[in-house]
């Protein structure tokens, strides 16, 4: 087409818009569509700017401090992909305060708003459900035993007597009280506050074993070895007494934030970026120089795969 023919169809039509009525005008240009109000976590976030974590000190290689004392670990990494997918979704940018908490502390700190996410090694079970909602799974893990090298004890059936470290808040506290009254074992219960504390009290010898997850208990064994050649002087021991999928906490009754937090899993699981950070903090080394060496299980496999689909 010829430019005197283009210019002269441009005029045709600037015309007929320009006889057109400011109601046919109106008409014809498209209505955006209102903002969502933000309601929960998104609208406080939006307004102060900040969102505050709650990270563990002592949970080997979920969430604890690194040399610098600064929060580190694979749930922190998965943490900071939520927090970027909320920058997003209230369309400011979020600086990142960080809080400790204990097994004892963290659902009350999620519950009364003083964190708003919590990132540990925190099992999602229905109890917890009644305060806090979860993400997706992240990791699944079990009670096991960690006892020094030499113990006679290989089962939770040599416990009778004994005196148990457990961290207080857990699922394993729970587990522990149950199988001591069911079994009969009666069990003394050595309640720490974290588990940097119930591993001194098996390294001391005031207690004959460590009751927790078992990963946690590697990542404790790695930490204590840091860069020493040969076998460890702690084993962990005995057959799975619970069974503890981790989620991330946040508030219950949050749909906008439920839809981040889901939606920001799904992103990592299709991306592959919860099997690399897997990879990063339990097959590589540490920052204290040792490998926790723990292979994904096929039940994580499973999860992560079923994550990754969209659903409908």
């Amino acid at each position: 087409m010829k430019r005197a023919q283009k210019l002269s169809m441009a005029a045709a039509l600037l015309g007929g818009l320009l006889c057109l009525s400011p109601e046919a005008m109106a008409q014809t240009e498209p209505i955006p569509a209102a903002p969502a109000e933000l309601t929960g976590t998104l609208a406080k976030v939006r307004e102060s700017g900040t969102v505050t974590i709650g990270y563990r000190e002592s949970s080997v290689p979920f969430s604890y401090l690194s040399a610098r004392n600064e929060p580190i670990g694979y749930s922190i990494e998965l943490c900071k992909a939520v927090v970027e997918a909320m920058s997003d979704a209230v369309h400011k940018s979020l600086t990142t305060k960080w809080v400790p908490v204990t097994s004892e502390s963290r659902i009350d700190a999620v519950a009364n708003g003083q964190v708003d996410l919590e990132c540990g090694s925190t099992t999602n079970n229905l109890e917890r459900q009644k305060r806090v909602s979860f993400s997706p799974t992240m990791f699944v893990s079990g009670t096991k035993l960690l006892v020094k090298k030499g113990s006679p004890i290989q089962s939770f059936t040599d416990l009778v007597g004994k005196n148990v470290a457990v961290t207080s808040g857990t699922t394993n506290e729970k587990t522990m009280r149950d199988l001591s009254t069911r079994f009969k074992l009666g069990l003394n219960l050595l309640v720490s506050r974290d588990h940097a504390e119930s591993f001194a009290l098996v390294k001391s010898g005031k207690a004959d074993a460590f009751a927790t997850d078992d990963v946690l208990l590697y990542g404790l064994i790695a930490q204590d070895r840091g860069t020493a050649q040969g076998p460890s002087d702690y084993y962990v021991v005995g057959d799975f007494l619970s069974y503890d999928p981790y989620g991330v906490m946040f508030r219950k009754n949050d749909p906008q934030m439920a839809t981040v937090v889901n939606n920001t899993f799904h992103d990592l699981a299709e991306d592959g970026e919860i099997e690399r950070q897997y990879k990063r903090w339990f097959l590589r080394k540490l920052p204290s120089g040792t490998s926790i060496n723990l292979p994904m299980s096929p039940q994580l496999e499973t999860i992560i795969q079923t994550m990754a689909v969209k659903s409908e």
